[in-house]
């Protein structure tokens, strides 16, 4: 694909086999662009140049600001994500359930480090937040979570460990059934479909990819939807949201 911004002229024009200008300023414009400047971001590690009440969250803001609309219209019980690294993302949802008073959160790794453990422990969020190391897929770990759940519990959960195709669907088939109807199952980086060009990237991306993963699961549980914005916002024809999670936001019908 190529694209041309000309300025001067107040135009885009996208030449992809065929030919298309559209105007500069036009919402077309808008949503072409921001794939490309997704995709060199994430090239260039944009992501890591955040950090959430003083550990690395390594998360596109715009996705943290959606994944907060979604806590706020919920309000989780239990909040599960599975892939965990630096915790950062741990205390941005302990922060959300203590600001609107109410959840929990459960953080899945194959490998949890003592430095972690001692960062969480330490921390102000620290009694909010409980770690369970293994591999998140594993019947062990469903185990563990299902001990800790309490009956009546809204759960929702983020997947955001390995992403290979395989090991993304043997999780929506482990934590489908966790989610709570009205609730959501999310799948982060469902952009990696995109970026089997770029610097850093892998050409098996372009198959072995989380996005891959939702398709299979949705084609077989017409219990979960693809979810729409929950925003209140009351601007109309907004263009699609920057995300590296295009697509993954799985919502399971009421």
């Amino acid at each position: 694909m190529k694209l041309v911004a000309d300025t001067a002229a107040r135009t885009l024009t996208v030449e992809n086999g065929e030919s298309a200008t559209h105007d500069l300023y036009s919402r077309a414009s808008f949503e072409h662009i921001s794939r490309q400047w997704v995709r060199i971001g994430w090239s260039l590690r944009y992501y890591s140049g955040f950090t959430w009440m003083g550990l690395p969250v390594l998360q596109l803001p715009d996705d943290l600001v959606r994944f907060q609309e979604v806590i706020w219209d919920v309000r989780p019980s239990l909040v599960i994500e599975t892939g965990v690294y630096q915790g950062g993302s741990l205390l941005f949802h302990a922060s959300l359930c203590k600001a609107i008073g109410a959840g929990r959160v459960v953080g899945v790794d194959i490998n949890v480090p003592s430095s972690l453990r001692e960062a969480i422990s330490d921390h102000m969020l620290g009694s909010h937040i409980t770690l369970i190391e293994g591999d998140s897929a594993s019947p062990e770990v469903s185990a563990k979570i299902e001990r800790l759940r309490e009956p009546g519990e809204t759960t929702l959960v983020l997947l955001d460990s390995d992403h290979s195709r395989a090991h993304v669907r043997r999780e929506l088939e482990a934590y489908a059934p966790l989610v709570t109807p009205g609730s959501y199952l999310i799948v982060a980086d469902t952009i990696v479909r995109d970026l089997a060009d770029v610097p850093g990237g892998d050409p098996s991306w372009a198959e072995d990819n989380p996005a891959a993963a939702v398709e299979d699961f949705l084609a077989a549980h017409p219990e979960f939807e693809r979810a729409p914005r929950v925003s209140q916002t009351s601007v109309e024809n907004l263009p699609a949201a920057v995300s590296y999670w295009q697509g993954g936001w799985l919502r399971r019908r009421p």
